[in-house]
């Protein structure tokens, strides 16, 4: 799986998951671009790939704000000469009792969350038809689409919604050479990992929490074009956790 050369966008890379992806395809050769809102932490990401003597750009984006999105492909396009590969991984969540979400708070995660998918793959789409061997969209989902704890409505339904966008953009795209598919992450913890107990790990058929880096690499899986013949699935990275059956002794 060689991505030399290779122009990658990833949202929301400016910390947690995202960065995660954004480092490893760096460090297999890619050409990245670090989208965030949050230009600080963006900056950051593209620093620590450039100490490593990798390719970066940092674009701040508003993944909410269609002409920011516009904006993000056109510099991609015009730094790099075309963009091969889109990772939506933006994202944000407010867990509160749905007799309080307010409209505008629903509203903010299903178009920071959801919308944004749609609009970032349209338009980088655009640009991979052109290419000769087309691209690869991944968008990041959350086990949380086929499971949930209370207060989650407005998250849950983005994720949901994300699996469903996945397949029907699979379908839409197929004809471009433009393969699209979903991760859903479990437990993924992008704080201080050694402060997790031994039954936060235990939750896990894998026995240990997962890492940013394990969505990473199925990043890799599923944008290299070896892969090619893996569209529109819903990859469930979660360590086994949605599989393991657990009762209270």
């Amino acid at each position: 799986m060689d991505f030399s050369n290779k122009t990658v966008i990833v949202t929301g890379a400016g910390q947690g998951i995202g960065k995660g992806i954004a480092l490893l395809y760096a460090e297999k050769g890619a050409n990245v671009v670090i989208a965030d809102i949050d230009e600080i932490a963006g900056l950051k990401t593209v620093d620590v790939i450039k100490e490593k003597e990798g390719n970066a750009l940092f674009v701040k984006t508003d993944v909410k704000d269609g002409d920011d999105i516009i904006r993000l492909m056109e510099i991609a396009n015009l730094t790099f000469g075309q963009i091969d590969i889109l990772i939506n991984n933006a994202g944000k969540s407010v867990f509160k009792s749905p007799y309080e979400l307010s409209i505008e708070e629903w509203d903010d995660i299903i178009n920071t969350n959801l919308r944004s998918v749609f609009l970032a793959s349209r338009e980088a789409a655009k640009y991979m038809r052109n290419n000769k061997e087309g691209g690869s969209i991944v968008n990041i989902a959350s086990t949380r689409a086929i499971m949930s704890e209370p207060n989650s409505e407005a998250y849950a339904a983005t994720k949901g919604g994300i699996v469903a966008l996945t397949h029907a953009l699979a379908a839409s795209f197929s004809a471009d050479r433009i393969t699209v598919n979903a991760i859903s992450p479990g437990w993924i913890e992008t704080g201080d990992y050694s402060q997790l107990r031994k039954i936060d790990h235990e939750q896990h058929l894998s026995k240990r929490v997962g890492r940013p880096d394990d969505i990473a690499r199925a990043c890799l899986y599923l944008t290299a074009k070896e892969n090619d013949f893996v569209t529109g699935i819903n990859l469930v990275v979660d360590g086994g956790m949605t599989r393991k059956m657990i009762y209270e002794e």
